[in-house]
């Protein structure tokens, strides 16, 4: 019970990564708040998790949607001891399409700007929200999500790897900056992980990233929770400005 009576807050924790931090951290005693876009499986998840956890409807990329989310969930709990930062979304593409002379095809501006706007803008609304709730405590954790995209880079993911590589930029600045009010500040970066959207890959390209990873698998959701849950707890209480691969050895090729 690591993590007996603290409120702990998971974005886009209806499913995936999300959902098995918010089980994880419920496994360990927190009252888990959860908010997502989507009602229903966020419902859902916080009925199965108890009459401790909550859940919130959420558009990170609204600071005054994510306000008024803080507001209550202050005026509920009466504190907040950790945030996972883990909504976030994918809209691949190449930056061009270029064949024999020819322009064929571009990322269009429309998913750069919203990828930003949820995996960047989001996790910096969250976390400006949350942070003088900590600092008038003297104490919080941060967590944010990047992916090891983000340190290597991946073909037809410019504005993924834009926004992962902002967060940990965005985490080692905010770690010097809240430091000093007991926040700790720290980042995870998975790799290949089995959540519902992968698994529905065709098994060619399931096999293709096993065949990537040095331990032969896929990452569960539970192995990224179980980062989060570390560097949470006061195991990790002299980590911060870190970024954590968890991500079976694998390096990102060409």
């Amino acid at each position: 019970m690591r993590m007996k009576d603290k409120v702990v807050l998971v974005t886009g924790g209806a499913a995936g990564i999300g959902k098995a931090t918010a089980l994880r951290f419920a496994e360990e005693g927190a009252q888990v708040v959860i908010c997502d876009v989507n009602e229903n499986t966020g419902a859902e998840l916080a009925s199965q998790l108890g009459p401790r956890a909550s859940f919130y409807k959420v558009n990170v990329t609204s600071r005054a949607d994510v306000q008024a989310w803080i507001d209550a969930v202050v005026a509920k709990y009466g504190r907040i001891d950790v945030i996972v930062n883990n909504a976030g979304i994918l809209r691949d593409g190449q930056l061009i399409k270029f064949k024999e002379g020819q322009l064929l095809g571009q990322m269009a501006e429309a998913d750069f700007d919203q990828v930003i706007a949820v995996n960047l803008k989001g996790v910096f609304n969250c976390t400006q929200a949350v942070a003088p709730i900590m600092a008038r405590q003297g104490s919080g954790v941060i967590l944010n999500a990047t992916s090891i995209v983000g340190l290597d880079g991946n073909f037809g993911q410019t504005n993924y790897v834009a926004t992962k590589s902002g967060v940990i930029g965005m985490t080692k600045v905010w770690s010097r900056e809240l430091g000093r009010f007991g926040i700790r500040v720290n980042a995870v970066a998975p790799g290949f992980i089995a959540t519902e959207m992968v698994t529905a890959m065709p098994e060619k390209i399931l096999d293709g990233m096993k065949a990537r990873t040095p331990l032969s698998r896929l990452g569960e959701p539970r192995d990224i929770a179980n980062a989060y849950l570390f560097l949470a707890s006061d195991d990790a209480s002299f980590i911060t400005g870190e970024t954590l691969r968890v991500d079976g050895g694998i390096v990102v090729g060409t």
